[in-house]
């Protein structure tokens, strides 16, 4: 099999949520080509994101994968190369940069916008496998209609386990919060507001251990729980379970190469979108673990873009 010949761009940007779209329209009216790998989730997050109501412009409820693809074509249609790829290792060292897909594709850069984002952390246990996507979800914003006067469980004691078991509460007839230790992580205001609600019941000190179900056809019918203070087992009867344990940035490709926090976060510089490394530079999730908004990884995405810029005129 011959090699295919090398792709080579002033810009190459890895990722294809808010952050790597909006970096890609502001790079391409900057007149510098450049050229987005989307990666194995095209649109990122907000594809499994449904109603959107915060993003700024649009009066009505809009839908996640649809702002998502008005953003695509908008970053086409300025004149980035869109690459259907996922880029599997990147070598910073080298100048200019490289990056190797999939199939072996070759990509050289003189810059590199990496928007690689984040995913939701599971509990990895292989009922919950079974079930995702048949009452198991990480997301309640996506989901959490289909549970109408039903009894489902959230697992996770921080801000979003808080929040998502609050959401719940408008559809589901009871809101079961499943947290191992006895004291939450959110913040009190939050905190505050969930004591409050008679909908929801707090299970300190327990963690879920199988995800109980039918076979035919699929759905979850209750958890099996263990108090981990005195390893009692109970079994819970619930319609649906939501993980909101956290999130897992996509930066293995960039170990040992780049500055990242203890929790795997790329770290740039105050103010900034740059890496450690001169001319590269990370928007969106992939180096924000506090606000995690798509309006803010757009705000990071066009940062990057004339930060980018700015490296390639001056080099």
């Amino acid at each position: 099999m011959s090699e295919k010949p090398t792709k080579h761009t002033k810009v190459l940007i890895i990722g294809s949520g808010p952050a790597g779209y909006t970096a890609a329209v502001y790079a391409a009216r900057a007149m510098l080509k450049p050229m987005l790998v989307a990666g194995m989730q095209p649109g990122g997050q907000l594809t499994i994101t449904t109603d959107v109501e915060n993003y700024p412009g649009f009066a009505d409820v809009i839908q996640g994968p649809w702002l998502m693809e008005q953003m695509r074509e908008q970053a086409k249609a300025v004149g980035t190369d869109l690459v259907e790829d996922h880029i599997q290792s990147v070598n910073l060292k080298s100048k200019p940069f490289e990056a190797i897909g999939d199939g072996g594709q070759k990509y050289t850069a003189d810059s590199i916008i990496i928007s690689t984002g984040a995913q939701a952390r599971w509990l990895n246990i292989d009922s919950e496998e079974k079930f995702k996507g048949f009452g198991v979800s990480a997301c309640a914003t996506c989901d959490g209609f289909f549970f109408k006067d039903k009894t489902v469980a959230v697992v996770g004691g921080g801000n979003a386990a808080v929040e998502e078991a609050m959401f719940l509460t408008k559809f589901a007839s009871k809101v079961q919060l499943i947290h191992r230790r006895n004291e939450l992580r959110a913040e009190k205001l939050l905190q505050k507001k969930l004591m409050e609600n008679k909908k929801i019941e707090i299970i300190w000190d327990s963690v879920v251990e199988e995800v109980i179900g039918d076979e035919e056809p699929k759905n979850v019918k209750g958890l099996k729980i263990k108090n981990i203070k005195t390893n009692e087992i109970s079994e819970l009867r619930i319609d649906g379970l939501f993980i909101a344990i956290g999130h897992d940035p996509a930066t293995s490709l960039f170990k040992d190469q780049l500055e990242m926090d203890n929790t795997g976060y790329l770290i740039t510089k105050s103010d900034s979108t740059e890496t450690n490394v001169p001319g590269v530079y990370a928007a969106g999730d992939v180096k924000d673990k506090i606000f995690r908004q798509a309006v803010t990884a757009a705000g990071m995405g066009c940062m990057a873009a004339l930060e980018a810029e700015k490296f390639l005129a001056s080099n």
